[in-house]
């Protein structure tokens, strides 16, 4: 007879492979991936806009089982304090991919950030968005940034021109209409998004 408030020993069973982490289930949750959900009555100033973006292997498969993570600054080029209010914006995001691999996000375009450490004070970092991807297979998630064409402030933003110039487009989403920006992320092979280490 065994004691009621410890369970029989069973034969050891081998568990689902998850390198993503225990905390899958948090991508079901799709109103995450609209970081303006908080604003019930009027949108902070500022461009409302759509990311669109589709993962894939280094067969250019679509990866259908990721999870995409965005964070970012908000129109005036702050980072949302975490402590702060619920209403005010927060700049994350989450968004699972569908059977094409496909992500989409709706948020508000950021603003420049101030470089920090910079020896001039006025210098600034091009608007961008700090993304992860999680998925099956990867030890750690991958961690890249999203810059948008046409920015003036691209030329100087000095993560961007730290990149080798021949893959700096990897990093550059492109308008497909208003609004609505693209950003393909490739996890390896030709063409590989830039990654970086965080």
């Amino acid at each position: 007879m065994t004691d009621a408030a410890t369970p029989e020993a069973g034969p050891a069973i081998a568990s689902a492979s998850q390198t993503a982490g225990p905390y899958w289930h948090l991508v079901d949750f799709p109103e995450w991936a609209d970081t303006t959900r908080h604003f019930k009555d009027a949108l902070p100033p500022g461009e409302r806009i759509v990311l669109t973006g589709r993962v894939t292997d280094g067969s250019g498969s679509p990866v259908m089982d990721a999870m995409v993570e965005i964070w970012h600054a908000d129109p005036k080029g702050e980072y949302p304090d975490p402590e702060g209010p619920p209403g005010e914006f927060q700049g994350y995001g989450r968004c699972a991919t569908d059977k094409n691999g496909n992500f989409r996000f709706v948020t508000l375009k950021p603003g420049p950030v101030p470089v920090s450490g910079h020896s001039r004070s006025n210098a600034l970092q091009a608007p961008h968005v700090a993304l992860a991807v999680f998925a099956r297979g990867l030890l750690s998630h991958l961690c890249t940034r999203l810059y948008f064409e046409g920015e003036a402030l691209n030329d100087t933003d000095p993560v961007l021109q730290a990149v080798e110039p021949a893959r700096r487009g990897t990093l550059v989403a492109r308008q497909t209409q208003p609004g609505t920006w693209n950003l393909d992320l490739r996890l390896q092979g030709e063409g590989e998004t830039v990654w970086m280490a965080v």
